[in-house]
């Protein structure tokens, strides 16, 4: 079971911890980690969620993701989770801190709220996607996407992508940034 520390409304920890299942229950802030890798040729790792998730399954997401464990920052959670759910093998240097964005949706017929400050990393690799393993409980497929086709399938609202509006705009603003430069 993991336990999350609970936030207040400003992203600080109010010395209380709640296991998953009761911190969506009840709506409680919490602090999560979003990791984009990119490759070289401007393409974004993305992951297909798996079909059991409770939250957004069957949808397209982020490279990786994951709640910060209780006790523990968000660098420690971006290591993890990237191993976890992608079988990568990556140190702290490798993830650059762009930005914490805070999130709110309500899902499941209003039974699992998510209130979080999503942690967002960026991390610059080249992969070869056929030798990454998957976690399958986790992720049913991935595939890489030029940042600019996702930026405009997000423009034009596909639905088979998880909804992540602040963290789609500033994302694409920091890639298109860094592209022009």
């Amino acid at each position: 079971m993991e336990y999350l520390d609970v936030l207040d409304s400003e992203g600080r920890p109010i010395g209380k911890t709640k296991n998953r299942f009761e911190i969506h229950r009840d709506g409680d802030w919490h602090r999560a980690v979003h990791v984009w890798i990119i490759t070289s040729k401007g393409e974004l790792l993305i992951q297909k969620r798996a079909r059991e998730k409770e939250s957004n399954p069957n949808k397209w997401d982020i490279s990786s993701a994951g709640h910060v464990l209780a006790g523990t920052d968000s660098i420690d959670a971006v290591i993890r989770e990237v191993k976890e759910e992608l079988g990568l093998e990556l140190n702290k240097e490798d993830f650059e801190y762009l930005f914490t964005v805070k999130s709110q949706s309500v899902l499941n017929n209003g039974t699992y709220i998510n209130n979080e400050f999503d942690d967002v990393y960026l991390v610059r690799r080249d992969l070869d996607i056929h030798k990454m393993t998957i976690q399958k409980e986790e992720v049913s497929e991935i595939k890489l996407i030029n940042f600019k086709e996702l930026e405009q399938l997000i423009s034009v609202g596909d639905q088979s992508f998880v909804a992540h509006p602040e963290e789609f705009k500033r994302l694409f603003t920091k890639l298109n940034e860094q592209k022009s430069r």
